[in-house]
């Protein structure tokens, strides 16, 4: 194995592209995911061993949301398990592209954990919601049941989106180098409250039940704006995709 240095030299190498990305992901979770793959890279983990410390830090974190009383230090501890577990998940892409030992499988896990946690986190605030929260309505009760539709369904239409467009794309003529698109940096700022790393942000706020409620609404509604966006953009790309064959 080579230093810690020369492998963080090949990770950066081996980055996804920056389009589409919000800027949280692209200079905070994925500069933090690329030194946790060198780190697992040092000590011989696999890519899904990295994919479970992922989903060990994430769980272990919603599940604290729905069984601690809120506090402030229970505010720091959430944020700071869901922010690990999410550069962890940025980590063991990377180490897979370093590796070359990617496949079907851990593609398969690492979505069968994102689609968990997102389910999991609103699943807790709900329970936190009955179980500690001195709510003004019991209406604010459907708020995590609102937010859970809109976050699975964008992540289904999302991974949709990606995988009817890469079976309908048509490979470019031979000889013919396609030009990587240019990066939006308007895009990656106004991309930002849409970002799971953002989202994490609201925990920190869990220490006071009236700003973790309207946090969260907040990021609720802005979520289900950017899900009408993503839904109508998906689907003129896609429709697009079919006019050209």
């Amino acid at each position: 194995m080579g230093s810690t240095v020369t492998v963080l030299r090949e990770l950066r190498g081996a980055q996804k592209t920056a389009k589409g990305v919000s800027l949280y992901s692209r200079y905070v979770n994925r500069p933090a995911g690329r030194v946790l793959a060198a780190g697992a890279y040092r000590i011989g983990l696999t890519p899904n061993q990295v994919t479970l410390v992922s989903a060990a830090f994430t769980f272990t974190a919603v599940a604290s949301v729905a069984l601690v009383r809120p506090s402030w230090g229970l505010a720091l501890a959430v944020y700071a398990g869901l922010a690990v577990g999410f550069a962890f998940d940025s980590a063991d892409g990377q180490l897979a592209r370093l590796t070359g030992r990617g496949g079907p499988d851990g593609e398969w896990l690492d979505h069968v954990v994102d689609c968990a946690k997102l389910i999991l986190v609103h699943t807790a605030v709900l329970i936190a919601f009955q179980r500690f929260a001195q709510l003004p309505d019991e209406g604010w009760l459907l708020l995590p049941l609102g937010f859970l539709f809109v976050a699975v369904l964008t992540f289904c239409a999302g991974l949709l989106r990606e995988q009817l467009g890469k079976a309908a794309a048509r490979p470019a003529p031979a000889g013919r180098a396609t030009a990587p698109a240019p990066v939006s940096r308007v895009r990656a700022v106004a991309l930002l409250p849409a970002d799971y790393g953002v989202f994490c942000l609201v925990f920190l706020l869990y220490g006071d039940e009236t700003a973790f409620r309207i946090g969260y609404a907040v990021l609720a509604g802005v979520h289900a704006l950017f899900l009408v966006a993503f839904l109508g953009k998906w689907f003129r790309e896609l429709k697009g995709l079919r006019a050209a064959d």
